[in-house]
């Protein structure tokens, strides 16, 4: 009869692994990246926002970066409602309701003939739907200035040049090209089951469009409303053109303001107009950035 003994397992040694050490040469370059490009954006709007809520009498001392030692919100005050731009001494308030008046507009009818575009190049495909799309395209990398004169020949023919449907209109022809191709993506990324799915129960192209098509597409409506409110309301060059006197835009109105040669140079004046043309954009992206972010990614893999 024979015995066997087992020896006792080993105890099990823990094996720690190794972390990597927080400061590496690589972590402090990015972040010195991260904060030079941080301090480049960030600086400019601080010497404004500083400039500004300060009187004239400091701004003269030349402490650019000082904070103000008399707040005031005159500035404000006279910009937008004080501000002169020639004889007009109106402020930028005009300016402002006029770039309402035009994003408005533009920016519903370019998003709305931009997803039907896609929408059709998408799922009703006929004979020729490529090389149109291919000539579309063709107009999201022409330069403005290649254009500018024969469009101000264009509309001075059909009557609609300096006038308010003139610069609506030539914001929703430059604005299509990248709305066609941001919902053409989109709509790409949908199954092709449901389409068919809504042709079999009899739904035809409108029915479609407006009942399954256009509410799946929320994710990209929000990320072209931010580009073309922050496109149309940021341009100067077309607002300038196109606009007529009676309907220039806030941009149009700043660089009257701040140009302005008669009288005292009110810089903090100029800045508060500034900052406030700047607001809409800056509140929008502030607001729905997530959303952006969310809706580029939406389109971005084929389901």
């Amino acid at each position: 009869m024979s015995t066997s003994s087992t020896a006792p397992p080993a105890a099990a040694i823990p094996v720690r692994s190794k972390r990597p050490p927080r400061v590496t040469p690589a972590r402090i370059g990015v972040y010195a990246f991260l904060l030079t490009g941080a301090a480049f954006f960030l600086l400019p709007l601080y010497v404004m926002l500083v400039t500004s809520v300060k009187p004239m009498a400091e701004i003269r001392l030349g402490n650019l970066f000082a904070l103000p030692n008399a707040w005031t919100i005159e500035p404000w005050i006279a910009a937008w409602s004080q501000a002169c731009t020639g004889l007009d001494c109106s402020g930028i308030q005009v300016g402002f309701w006029n770039s309402v008046k035009i994003v408005l507009p533009s920016t519903v009818i370019s998003i709305f003939f931009g997803a039907l575009n896609g929408y059709a190049l998408s799922f009703w495909r006929a004979r020729g739907a490529n090389l149109l799309f291919g000539v579309l395209m063709i107009g999201a990398f022409v330069p403005y200035q290649v254009v500018m004169f024969p469009l101000v020949r264009a509309f001075a023919a059909a009557g609609i040049f300096s006038s308010l449907a003139g610069i609506v209109l030539i914001h929703t022809i430059f604005g299509m090209p990248v709305m066609t191709l941001l919902f053409r993506n989109y709509y790409a990324s949908v199954p092709g089951e449901l389409f068919k799915a809504a042709r079999i129960d009899g739904g035809g192209f409108f029915r479609i469009f407006f009942q399954l098509m256009l509410p799946m597409a929320t994710p990209i409506i929000i990320v072209a409303v931010i580009m073309q409110v922050t496109a149309i309301w940021n341009d100067f060059i077309l607002g300038l053109v196109f606009a007529g006197r009676d309907n220039l835009p806030m941009t149009v109105q700043l660089n009257n303001v701040i140009n302005t040669t008669t009288g005292e140079r009110l810089y903090n004046v100029n800045m508060a107009a500034t900052v406030l043309t700047s607001l809409v954009p800056l509140a929008i992206y502030l607001i729905s950035g997530r959303w952006f972010v969310r809706g580029i990614a939406a389109g971005a893999v084929k389901g």
